[in-house]
């Protein structure tokens, strides 16, 4: 029986940045993916859908008009948009495949292709495709099993006509028609790509009154609003009664609250409700990893219910990100092996939605503060102030950044929509990981014109000595208070000596 230091079961995101870590200690490494390596990171998910929202982005702006040009036969061929995500995808999938071949080479990893199964805290039999099975014996084990798509027991998917995320790139053509069931970010990621490209007429069903439920109402009234203009029919409290293939199309029945009930059809219909961990045949009871009501894993800071099982990334359901997987698997390898050099955090973590506009964020949103009853003040602005957004003509964006109600000021979040939003947040990520006030914030020399400029007008409003003004600009500059209780107060700012 082959023995290792650390076996990794999973080389998603989380699984391969273990892996690499625990070369970075000097250990014997075994690496077990049952598919791809990647995972969904790479294949139908982050990665693919990014590249899918770059290239609608492109024709979008490609076809648009208002800027004194027009670019005139523009041809939008879906076999070529698919082609180019796939492009994306190898690319990324070959450097991944350079490395592991590498430490292969080195005789620091060994890669096994099958499933694998706990069969003892130390031991994990390994199935291959041809059903032959292999033992090995780890020291430590991290279990990195990933997710995928929730499938709704009454919707009949099949992956053709009624689809998950990872059945999107088997489109043979954009559909004239979809409905997207599932209204959060993913939901409408994927309906600002199909609007952007503007051969499908998009249809996107959202329970709640508004879209995006757990961000601040006016980041979801304003990529709704957008949504809208692109042509997107959000129907907004409305509950899937049922959702069938009827004669090679989708009928959907939805009811709304005030009583209303409608029947539509359209070529294709894609679910987004979220997401479910890998558990199956891992043997996990028998080990005693234990797991939530959710089928989650139950860990602190990692560490499972087993002293010498870790788990990571999306199996841990804290934040299913890549970045956030990343961190935790590399986390886990250092606290079984060294001393992590600082403690695994999520206040600090950056985030981007691709719609229309992106959205940025890192720390605390107004709703989080409230539910959570933390006291803040908060500088609001438009994009309309800033120099850069001017430049490109492009001012629908707005900036908002949420401090610590004292004198100290320190960031507890910010979220920015409009285009280059993702540039301006890692500056803040640091600050808060740091517990830095906004008073570094308002004198840092910024390059310009940039967008991130308007983060620095935000602090130096909260310190009364912005440039732009927010009592000029009262309509779209805000400054104010919020207590415990969410009384909002304006903000005054005694008279400089």
């Amino acid at each position: 029986m082959e023995k290792f230091d650390l076996c990794v079961i999973g080389a998603g995101p989380s699984g391969f940045a273990a892996a690499m870590r625990g070369i970075d200690f000097g250990k014997k490494v075994a690496l077990i993916e049952k598919n791809r390596v990647g995972g969904a990171g790479i294949f139908n998910g982050a990665l693919s859908s990014k590249t899918l929202w770059e290239l609608s982005e492109s024709y979008k702006v490609a076809r648009s008009s208002d800027r004194g040009f027009s670019v005139r036969d523009v041809e939008l061929n879906y076999s070529v948009v698919v082609n180019a995500m796939h492009s994306a995808v190898d690319n990324k999938y070959r450097q991944l495949r350079e490395q592991i071949n590498y430490y292969q080479r080195k005789g620091d990893l060994s890669e096994f292709n099958g499933h694998a199964k706990l069969i003892s805290k130390n031991e994990i039999e390994i199935t291959i495709a041809d059903g032959k099975k292999q033992i090995i014996w780890a020291d430590k084990i991290v279990l990195a099993i990933g997710s995928r798509p929730r499938y709704l027991p009454d919707i009949p998917i099949d992956e053709k006509i009624i689809l998950s995320s990872d059945g999107i790139a088997s489109l043979p053509d954009f559909p004239s028609s979809i409905v997207i069931l599932g209204a959060g970010v993913i939901g409408c990621e994927f309906a600002t790509i199909f609007s952007n490209f503007g051969k499908t007429k998009v249809f996107l069903i959202d329970k709640e009154e508004r879209i995006l439920p757990s961000e601040d109402e006016d980041i979801a009234q304003s990529i709704a609003s957008n949504l809208e203009q692109s042509g997107v029919v959000i129907h907004h409290g409305a509950s899937l009664e049922k959702m069938s293939i009827v004669n090679g199309r989708v009928e959907y029945i939805l009811n709304y609250k005030d009583g209303r009930h409608e029947i539509h059809t359209v070529d294709n219909a894609l679910v987004s409700v979220g997401r479910v961990a890998n558990t199956e045949n891992l043997g996990l009871e028998t080990v005693g990893v234990k797991l939530d009501s959710r089928g989650y894993c139950e860990d602190d800071l990692t560490q499972t219910t087993v002293e010498n099982i870790y788990a990571v990334g999306d199996f841990t359901a804290d934040i299913s990100l890549v970045n956030v997987g990343e961190l935790e698997g590399r986390y886990a390898v250092e606290k079984i092996f060294g001393k992590p050099e600082r403690p695994l955090v999520y206040e600090n973590i950056s985030t981007i939605m691709f719609l229309n506009p992106e959205v940025a964020s890192v720390g605390l949103n107004e709703t989080q503060a409230r539910k959570k009853k933390i006291s803040y003040k908060l500088a609001k602005m438009n994009y309309r102030y800033i120099n850069r957004a001017i430049a490109m003509g492009d001012k629908g964006g707005f900036f908002k950044l949420l401090v610590s109600d004292d004198d100290e000021m320190k960031i507890l979040g910010m979220r920015v929509i409009g285009n280059h939003s993702s540039s301006t947040i890692q500056v803040l990520a640091l600050m808060i990981s740091m517990g830095i006030g906004v008073a570094h914030l308002a004198e840092l020399i910024f390059p310009h014109p940039s967008v991130p400029e308007g983060i620095q007008e935000c602090a130096r409003m909260l310190m009364g000595k912005s440039i732009v003004k927010p009592e000029v600009f009262h309509i779209d500059i805000a400054c104010y208070r919020v207590d415990a209780n969410g009384r909002i107060s304006d903000l005054h700012f005694p008279a400089a000596a």
